[in-house]
């Protein structure tokens, strides 16, 4: 798992497209929201964000 940041991080130093760090970091985030927040107290306001 490491070593796809590493290579994205290279990717995005090498032809200057740091523009894509955030979109990735949102991406993983809302990857992160909707796993944990399945079956929760979290739910129905993650249903609202959608």
């Amino acid at each position: 798992m490491l070593e796809l940041f590493r290579d994205l991080w290279d990717y995005m130093r090498t032809r200057k497209k740091f523009w894509l760090a955030p979109l990735i970091v949102l991406l993983v985030l809302m990857g992160a929201l909707v796993v944990f927040g399945h079956g929760s107290a979290l739910a129905p306001f993650i249903y609202t964000i959608f």
